[in-house]
């Protein structure tokens, strides 16, 4: 049976030049309650930044078109789709590169973060949505992988989350070992880094996308938390020490370079916001990343990553009311890697 590696595909880093990239518009009344608005303005908000560095398509319902019209600029597009909410990294397809530069995309199972909302029978067909929309060449797997779960140097290392990928609520029937054949096969890598648990009440189970990301080959940066009585701080601590004794593909040791959380916010009952600074998106020549109302903080993360993209323009985005609803700007971003079409 053919598969992306055995057909000479990968996934590539995020830092390659992309075609455009995809987003999809918050829907959910039940995940935003009264910050559906600020969550919307905030999602066109960064639509219209990425799209000053590549072109932008937003995935809508057909009652929202005007809407995303009014708020979005040029260099955003449409496309309208079925969809139950907006957490298009998670549920979209995980797109592919050969040699020659063609392009193809995966589409995997999709249940909510492990069932969190029974509603999602539409977002689980966006990504074969999608790749039917390109005329793309579309592999498939019964795997529960969600995008912000995965992050590859784009050089046969792959980053992965225990928390999500391994918990009985996405893949209870997998081993590790079945799991990280999976990844070799269809993301065509060769090592896997496990880190372990994600932020305290981060309602995905505990994804990559918010604890460590790839910036380059060998160099990733990592969130981190000084203060020993925080809960995030164990957490983190762990992670970080997975990531120091880990070796890539190569069989290198990773640079890893901290970043310290914001401060802790909680919502009105009393769970803490997922906040990450390495919650950003990598459009061309451009990183887009949040802010938290914390502004020491912000202006020390702003700088660590200015500092390890000197060729990129760094814009830092208010993004509290996106956690609200269990995301951030990585969470509502996919790259369509530049390339040919690969054909089904």
């Amino acid at each position: 049976m053919s598969n992306p590696l055995a057909d000479g595909f990968s996934m590539p880093a995020e830092w390659v030049p992309h075609e455009r990239c995809w987003m999809a518009w918050p829907s959910r009344s039940e995940t935003w309650g009264e910050h559906l608005d600020g969550a919307r303005d905030v999602v066109a908000e960064i639509a219209n930044t990425i799209a000053r560095f590549e072109p932008v398509t937003i995935v809508t319902k057909p009652k929202n078109v005007a809407e995303v019209s009014l708020l979005t600029a040029n260099g955003v597009a449409q496309v309208s789709l079925p969809h139950d909410d907006c957490w298009i990294r998670d549920y979209g397809p995980t797109f592919l590169m050969n040699k020659a530069k063609g392009v193809a995309g995966v589409a995997w199972r999709w249940n909510a973060w492990g069932f969190r909302y029974e509603d999602h029978e539409r977002d689980a067909k966006v990504a074969e949505e999608i790749l039917k929309h390109l005329d793309m060449r579309a592999y498939a797997h019964t795997l529960v992988l969600e995008g912000g779960g995965v992050d590859v140097d784009g050089e046969g290392t792959v980053i992965a989350s225990e928390s999500t990928l391994l918990n009985p609520n996405r893949n209870p029937d997998m081993t590790r070992e079945q799991v990280e054949e999976v990844l070799i096969e269809y993301l065509g890598v060769q090592q896997v880094i496990w880190l372990g648990e994600g932020l305290q009440d981060d309602i995905t189970g505990g994804q990559i996308g918010n604890v460590a990301r790839f910036v380059r080959p060998g160099t990733v940066v990592a969130l981190s938390c000084t203060d020993p009585a925080d809960p995030n701080h164990k957490i983190l601590t762990d992670n970080i020490q997975r990531l120091k004794a880990a070796r890539n593909a190569k069989g290198d040791a990773l640079e890893v370079i901290e970043v310290e959380q914001p401060r802790p916010l909680f919502d009105p009952e009393g769970k803490r916001l997922a906040l990450s600074y390495v919650n950003f998106y990598m459009p061309n020549d451009g990183i887009v990343m949040p802010a938290f109302d914390d502004g020491a903080t912000d202006r020390k993360a702003f700088d660590v990553i200015t500092k390890l993209f000197p060729k990129r323009e760094v814009v830092q985005i208010p993004a509290l009311e996106l956690a609200y609803g269990g995301g951030g700007i990585h969470s509502f971003t996919l790259p369509q890697p530049v390339g040919t079409i690969v054909k089904p």
